[in-house]
């Protein structure tokens, strides 16, 4: 079993949503903390709520220098991360073509690229340590092409493929990884995203308090894939055995923006 409690946590896009759910919840189990975002104020608040060794480092992970900055923070306050929690994520509705060049490489960057250095440079000293908990959150979007979210979905399929990976070479090592899969959860994801004006966002939506919970049960059972919900785990057992082009046709009903939302 993989105890979590009092181990230092490092948890991105803390401020809001899973990443706050993620924060409340390990601070109850008496986790040490460190909270990251771009939104200090919001980090500060939270921080001041939940009280005892929670600390803050104002970050933009997508810049270049994002991931190396939190790093080094860090290790100049002397803190050894035994738990990252690599949530923070954005995504945008809409046709690929008419998307901003600069909006779709920040999709990238935060989601693939920061999450992939934050591991690759906090994973060397859990290794050493024999112990530690890389808990990456991908997306129900990583199953399978999503038209109109094609830029995000193919990033969270950069990141399931990653983490799946690193469970292999990390066997025997004291460290382990969890790929956490949501599908639609009530946070302000949505409204950011776009996917509050798509059909998607009328089906069942949980909690992110429900999610962080199902992770961390995932995390004590050594869990490598955790999908939250039953009908989210039922969908992603369906399109394993569903042809691609009614995969990709569903996901564009489900996720194409009426004219009006674009």
């Amino acid at each position: 079993m993989n105890r979590l409690e009092g181990r230092r946590a490092l948890v991105t896009g803390a401020s809001s949503g899973i990443g706050e759910a993620y924060a409340r919840a390990l601070r109850a189990r008496g986790c040490p903390l460190v909270l990251v975002a771009r939104r200090e104020e919001r980090l500060r608040a939270l921080a001041s709520e939940l009280g005892g060794d929670v600390q803050v480092v104002a970050a933009d992970l997508a810049s270049p220098g994002g991931p190396r900055q939190v790093y080094d923070e860090v290790q100049a306050r002397g803190l050894a991360v035994d738990v990252l929690v690599n949530n923070a994520g954005v995504g945008h509705t809409g046709r690929f073509e008419q998307e901003p060049p600069a909006a779709v490489e920040n999709i990238l960057d935060l989601n693939a690229r920061a999450a992939m250095l934050l591991t690759r440079l906090f994973l060397p000293a859990m290794v050493e340590r024999r112990q530690g908990i890389v808990v990456n959150v991908v997306s129900t979007s990583a199953f399978q092409p999503v038209p109109y979210l094609a830029v995000y979905g193919a990033s969270k399929a950069f990141l399931l493929s990653l983490t799946e990976a690193l469970a292999t070479e990390l066997e025997g090592t004291g460290v382990v990884v969890q790929a956490l899969c949501p599908g639609l959860t009530a946070t302000e994801f949505q409204g950011v995203a776009g996917t509050d004006r798509v059909p998607f966002n009328k089906t069942g939506s949980m909690t992110p308090a429900a999610v962080v919970a199902a992770s961390l049960r995932g995390i004590e059972r050594g869990s490598l894939r955790v999908v939250p919900g039953l009908s989210n785990r039922v969908s992603a057992a369906l399109v394993r055995f569903t042809p691609g082009w009614l995969v990709r046709r569903i996901g564009a009903r489900l996720f194409q923006p009426s004219p009006q939302g674009h």
